[in-house]
């Protein structure tokens, strides 16, 4: 019973302002960058979650220098192609799925065969959109079905390509762009508009990048083999996991809340952009531009009527994180909620749209799912009296999270398995509902 959590209690109103820990994407990005730069490159509020530490072990195995205190980062960049390791040598990825993508394109010059493996939720994962275009820069794989475990052998004269992105995968762009550093020529991306951390730190780095913005895509040229300069950063605090607190406000009585120095980058607020269709206010306060991220201070709190939403389509890429949030607002709608084309969230750590409707079910709200769209019958009355229980959901770190934010909003009895799950992404999770002097049983 050590890895479950119990929750039978009422929330209490609460005034409170926290701080969130750093962004997944950006530290992942940052160390991976640093990596292939010269010189010592330095973090700041660095994530140290099991995919960001699993990034760290990976960069050490490679030959990279790394220091990780207890409040920075260091790593010393060998630049590009500068990694040195020892022959058949293997990368755990743990369950990051950002990690296993966006290394890939940065071994596609490597000189002997890697191995990625990864925990059995990300073996689960479609590689296949990513060794596709990595393919034609010259790297070699061999797979097991396109999915992990996966060999990769890189090229001695990788070569630019041109890249048509149709699923608006981050992921799938970055690492083409991380590829695309050690070729000598210019690679052309086409990308389904979606979250464009990446871009903005090869602008910060003043790498020849050009980036033309179209309605529905992005056009993205890139010339490679430029050096580097190192990298010191200060992570912003990350929107999807703040995400679960404002949610968790939202649906509170009587409660405010100021989640501090908050990354805001357009791409990722999706959920933000929601939250006003569906008639609910989240400010922004403070606003700064921090090396092309834009980061605020978000002020919540709760909201007695919630509007029913036909989600828009377009919002999809920056806020598919969030969707299980979003569906629990729905659930208290007055009236109904459709989503369409969210078949990417069944290509997540779990298949997370089947698993956003069986909550619901389990919240005795009425739902209709199909491949790649729910249809949620909200109730503003919603209060939950049976036990609830959420287990085998493969360690699913935003189920977790989300079946406990439901537990404090709606009532009822709820036993949530793997709690330790949430230090893939967010380990001061608990320790921040207890900040809020929420305290789920143990």
């Amino acid at each position: 019973m050590g890895n479950i959590l119990k929750i039978d209690q009422n929330l209490k109103p609460f005034n409170k302002k926290i701080l969130i820990e750093g962004d997944k994407s950006l530290s992942i990005r940052w160390a991976l960058l640093a990596s292939q730069a010269l010189g010592k490159s330095t973090a700041f509020n660095l994530l140290k979650s099991e995919d960001v530490l699993n990034t760290l072990d990976c960069l050490k195995k490679l030959g990279v220098k790394v220091k990780n205190f207890k409040n920075r980062c260091e790593i010393i960049g060998l630049g590009l192609n500068g990694y040195n390791y020892k022959k058949k040598i293997i990368l755990n990825c743990g369950n990051s799925g950002t990690l296993g993508r966006l290394i890939l394109g940065l071994l596609i010059h490597s000189n002997s065969k890697i191995k990625l493996i990864g925990d059995p939720s990300l073996s689960r994962r479609d590689f296949k959109r990513i060794i596709d275009p990595l393919k034609k820069f010259g790297a070699e794989f061999k797979t097991n079905s396109s999915k992990l475990p996966i060999t990769i052998k890189g090229t001695d004269k990788p070569l630019p390509i041109k890249y048509n992105e149709e699923k608006g995968s981050a992921q799938c762009k970055s690492s083409v762009m991380l590829a695309a550093l050690n070729t000598s020529g210019e690679t052309i991306i086409k990308a389904k508009k979606s979250r464009n951390h990446t871009e903005l730190l090869f602008k910060y780095l003043n790498l020849p990048i050009k980036i033309t913005n179209k309605k529905n895509f992005d056009l993205i040229k890139i010339k490679g083999k430029k050096k580097i300069k190192y990298l010191n950063y200060k992570i912003p605090s990350d929107i999807s996991s703040s995400s679960f607190f404002i949610v968790l406000t939202i649906l509170s009585k009587k409660s405010k809340l100021i989640i501090k120095k908050v990354n805001i980058n357009p791409s990722r607020i999706g959920i933000l952009k929601i939250l006003e269709l569906m008639k609910i206010k989240v400010l922004k306060k403070n606003i700064k531009n921090y090396k092309g991220e834009l980061i605020a201070d978000l002020h919540v709190k709760s909201q007695k009527e919630i509007t029913p939403i036909k989600c828009p389509t377009n919002l999809n890429s920056a806020a598919i994180d969030e969707f299980l949030l979003i569906f629990l607002l729905a659930a208290k709608a007055k009236g109904v909620s459709t989503f369409n084309n969210l078949s990417e969230l069944n290509e997540k750590e779990s298949p997370r749209l089947k698993w956003g409707s069986k909550i619901l079910r389990q919240m005795g709200i009425k739902n209709i799912v199909s491949y790649n769209g729910i249809k949620i019958f909200g109730n503003p009355n919603l209060k939950i009296s049976k036990k609830v229980i959420i287990k085998n959901f493969l360690k699913d770190h935003r189920v977790f999270m989300t079946s406990v934010i439901a537990g404090l909003s709606f009532g009822g009895k709820w036993e949530i398995h793997d709690k330790n799950c949430v230090n893939t992404s967010f380990p001061s999770f608990l320790s921040k509902l207890a900040e809020l002097g929420l305290k789920p049983n143990k």
